[in-house]
């Protein structure tokens, strides 16, 4: 029986794909797993049973991930499941950030009371709100991932011209974009070329306020600035003075500070990207999947701290072995088998960083081989499935 605790609501369809063999609580003392959504983990303690974290969501900026690693706890986020939701938000942001959609609801509420003559002073008034169609104009994407590709392609439908940065984009992620969105590598190009710039990287000292005074001043005028990734990401001073200069049109984000709030041409939304239905099943489904595959066979899928490995299980026992990713460390691992006469029928071994994360599939005699395992220096976890 595994033991799982939850520290946000996390929808029933995800808990169900974990089936009978486990116990799930809110409130369990010596958890194998954590099933998490936006709760802070900074200041939890992380008890040794702990095996696996599991965000429902793509972030990880509220788990400790360094500390978990140096515990031999696997982190995992779900990656694309919000995707859909995010994009949605997105072109809805571009919208109502081009046309004052939101200031002309809140006129027209005043106009009440005034019967018959509501039509005339809508007339009268409603050239307060006029605003730019999308189609036609670039929106550059910082960012092709799940969630930047997805808008990429979106923006194309709607009659957009595309622009995309990403250093670290992949093969697969190349062959789903539509392929008039121009690729670049260099972001001034992005500033430059676009009247939108929506952004979708993670937050990392490489990244933390990427939008800033300097790149503002090479974006072309009256830019709008979408920011549903990361409040980090943007220095909120500068964005203030980009939008009382006049340069800045709009910024529109999807995290509510306090030094933005009611700002003139601040469209700030509390949160909402992954808030659908449909995302929360879609993550709580991926992150109840990644946590059964990595307790019950080891498998690690979508791991934010450790290297993905999925191996076919050819013999029992299985063992998996979190360690530093030093020379010689795995010949080690492998003598200790030999040592006990047990044979070892299948391994992978894989790194990330400074750590790395073996699999091996024996038979034979193992009697005592954790303990010995963890003898050796750079060993953080043994396991046995």
């Amino acid at each position: 029986m595994y033991n799982i605790l939850t520290l946000n609501k996390i929808a029933k369809i995800g808990l169900a794909q974990l089936g009978d063999n486990y116990a799930v609580a809110d409130d369990t003392a010596n958890p194998d797993a954590v099933l998490v959504r936006s709760a802070s983990m900074h200041d939890t303690e992380l008890p040794e049973s702990l095996l696996a974290i599991a965000r429902a969501g793509a972030g990880t900026n509220n788990i400790p991930i360094d500390k978990c690693t140096q515990k031999g706890i696997v982190v995992f986020n779900t990656p694309g499941a919000n995707a859909n939701a995010v994009k949605e938000l997105v072109i809805a942001g571009m919208l109502i950030s081009s046309r004052d959609v939101l200031g002309g609801i809140e006129w027209a509420k005043t106009l009440k009371g005034n019967g018959d003559q509501v039509g005339k002073l809508v007339e009268k008034g409603k050239s307060n709100f006029v605003g730019p169609e999308i189609k036609g104009k670039t929106l550059g994407v910082i960012g092709l991932g799940a969630i930047g590709l997805l808008v990429a392609n979106a923006a194309v439908a709607l009659g957009m011209s595309v622009v995309g940065y990403d250093p670290f984009l992949s093969e697969e992620g190349a062959g789903k974009l539509d392929s008039t969105v121009k690729v670049t590598a260099n972001l001034d190009d992005i500033y430059a070329a676009s009247d939108y710039i929506t952004i979708h990287v993670p937050l990392n000292p490489s990244t933390k306020e990427l939008i800033n005074a300097e790149s503002i001043a090479k974006m072309k005028d009256n830019v709008r600035i979408l920011n549903y990734a990361r409040d980090g990401l943007v220095n909120s001073t500068d964005i203030l003075a980009g939008i009382n200069s006049g340069k800045i049109a709009a910024y529109i984000t999807d995290f509510a500070t306090d030094d933005i709030l009611g700002e003139k041409g601040v469209i700030a939304l509390p949160h909402l990207g992954a808030s659908t239905p449909e995302s929360e099943e879609n993550c709580a489904v991926m992150a109840a999947n990644e946590v059964k595959a990595y307790l019950e066979t080891g498998s690690v899928i979508n791991s934010v701290n450790l290297p993905n490995i999925s191996l076919t299980k050819t013999s029992n026992p299985r063992f998996t072995v979190i360690h530093s990713n030093v020379p010689t460390i795995l010949n080690q691992i492998t003598a200790k088998f030999g040592d006990l006469g047990a044979n070892i029928e299948n391994v992978q071994s894989k790194s990330r960083g400074d750590y790395a994360y073996t699999v091996l599939d024996v038979t034979g005699n193992t009697d005592g081989i954790e303990e010995q395992i963890k003898s050796i220096d750079g060993v953080i976890r043994v396991r046995a499935i």
